[in-house]
């Protein structure tokens, strides 16, 4: 069963954070424009991103917990097609849009965002991701916490809000 944990923060230096990935080896998967559109819906969120690399329709909720995000996908589109995007979102009301610039980054399981919001500044995301649920939680906690270690990420700077509530 898929798990996914995330933790967010302010960056105030991306360009270190950038060079301390490429310094483990972290692939670089490149700059994504985003924007993401989210709809009103019941429970969680519903969003369309719309970017150059990564394209989704997603249904999600998130609980938070010690500044750490545990995510329940309820729905997960990659690339949907226009008439996907039509028959989900149509006729729901648009609540917000957030736009930013991504720097996309992965050592093994684990995705690093490198995010830049006009008007909010800098941010490092750490998404610690089990696709098929053989790793578990327990594995994924302590991913987060090493790699939130190496980036040198104060308790501070953690963002327990996403950025469309920002």
């Amino acid at each position: 069963m898929y798990a996914d944990i995330t933790i967010k923060a302010r960056c105030a230096n991306p360009t270190d954070a950038e060079s301390t990935l490429l310094q483990h080896e972290a692939t670089y998967v490149g700059l994504d424009v985003q924007t993401d559109t989210f709809y009103e819906t019941d429970t969680g969120k519903l969003k369309h991103r719309q970017g150059n690399i990564e394209n989704v329709l997603i249904h999600y909720k998130r609980e938070y917990s010690g500044g750490l995000q545990k995510t329940e996908v309820l729905l997960y589109l990659k690339n949907p097609s226009p008439t996907t995007v039509a028959q989900v979102c149509d006729g729901k009301q648009v609540m917000a849009q957030v736009k930013k610039f991504r720097k996309i980054f992965f050592i093994e399981n684990v995705k690093f965002h490198i995010d830049h919001l006009e008007g909010l500044g800098h941010f490092v995301e750490i998404e610690a991701i089990d696709l098929e649920g053989s790793l578990g939680t327990e594995v994924l906690r302590h991913q987060l916490n090493y790699y939130k270690g190496l980036l040198q990420i104060a308790d501070e700077y953690v963002v327990n809000d996403s950025y469309v509530n920002l």
